[in-house]
């Protein structure tokens, strides 16, 4: 029955000498029971590195509980090949004598799934460690990217500057109609540059500092609503804009950055509203914060981008036009809002258009 045991057994004296082994464990080996039992040592059969091992740990173990379990060895064939097992044994003395008795389990299929467990490892822990390189990679890319987007915008200030100022003193000389039309082309057009680089160097500051930088003070909402309504009309002499005011008009907050706001929400009603429907802007006074709001007709935003319709570079539709910005609009309004400490939302419907709102809270009147 032992010799038909799925499992090699092996019993030695104290000392290590082979007094009994099952077929199994001489079949394994190589061997026949007379070229081991009163000829070989146990840790003979051993390698260097495990009979040191064995020696060193197994054997102590042994002495101390009389037992061991799971030890991995490395065993020697008689042709000199390895045979990966595992190794259990216990001590006793049945007749007064001590003797040692093991049971061995060979484990070449568990050390090839071993070795791939440990292959499969050190290729995923290269391929994170790659994955974090391109990361980094790619972080100090967009980073320097940002950072050239800032200087040359920057540095586009001046010349776009000179530019509208140059127009300006030629539209106060004499004029014949096509001149005065290209001359309004102009400033127009330099005001859609000077807004869009003026969105590429605040988009460079939120990036890249602690967010936008405000300048709260006292002043009245409703005229610094009305002015860039104003100047907005001028910039769309063909579209319909209309201010309405709701409530007194004191407040704390900054007023270029306010203007900078409505400017980027009623440019986002244009490209994307109904061309022939007039364009609302809002501004409301109430007791513990103030609103702005900016309504157009047309088609409602679709639901899937609505979500991240704030982030940059990020579109209302897909279809492009030459009056439509490169997506930072609505992301500076948004970080125009939060430096205020305020938020944004929009709704879009068929029947009420789509309506920008931005509140930002105020100090209670005591």
């Amino acid at each position: 029955m032992l010799d038909q045991a799925p499992c090699g057994l092996v019993q030695t004296d104290a000392q290590g000498l082979l007094r009994r082994v099952n077929l199994a464990f001489c079949q394994w080996l190589g061997y026949s029971p007379g070229e081991l039992v009163g000829q070989r040592k146990f840790q003979d059969l051993l390698t260097t590195g495990c009979r040191i091992f064995h020696h060193t740990h197994s054997l102590r173990l042994l002495q101390l509980q009389g037992s061991v379990s799971e030890v991995r060895v490395q065993m020697l064939r008689k042709d000199g090949q390895l045979l990966p097992m595992l190794l259990n044994a216990r001590r006793h003395a049945p007749h007064g004598e001590k003797v040692d008795e093991y049971a061995l389990f060979v484990a070449q299929d568990r050390d090839k799934y071993e070795k791939e467990l440990v292959k499969a490892r050190t290729k995923l822990e290269a391929m994170v460690a790659h994955a974090h390189e391109l990361q980094a990679q790619a972080s100090d890319r967009a980073m320097f990217a940002e950072q050239m987007v800032g200087i040359v915008s920057h540095d586009l200030r001046n010349p776009i500057m000179a530019v509208l100022m140059s127009a300006e003193l030629l539209g106060k000389g004499s004029l014949t109609p096509d001149q005065s039309e290209v001359l309004a082309y102009i400033l127009r057009a330099g005001d859609r540059a000077s807004r869009l680089i003026a969105n590429l160097l605040d988009l460079t500051q939120a990036r890249l500092g602690s967010g936008l930088s405000v300048s709260p003070a006292s002043m009245d909402l409703h005229s610094a609503v009305a002015g860039a309504v104003q100047e907005l009309s001028q910039v769309y002499p063909d579209r319909v804009l209309r201010h309405v005011q709701q409530g007194h008009g004191r407040c704390t907050a900054d007023a270029d950055r306010l203007a900078q706001l409505v400017g980027n929400l009623v440019s986002n009603a244009m490209a994307y509203g109904e061309p022939g429907a007039p364009v609302v802007v809002t501004s409301t006074r109430e007791d513990a914060f103030f609103s702005l709001s900016v309504q157009n007709r047309g088609l409602p935003i679709p639901a899937d981008i609505m979500d991240g319709l704030f982030e940059r570079m990020v579109r209302s539709c897909d279809q492009v036009s030459n009056a439509r910005s490169v997506g930072l609009g609505l992301f500076i309004v948004s970080e125009i809002a939060k430096a205020h400490g305020g938020t944004v939302s929009v709704a879009s419907t068929l029947e009420e258009g789509t309506v920008f709102t931005v509140v930002i809270p105020q100090a209670p009147k005591t």
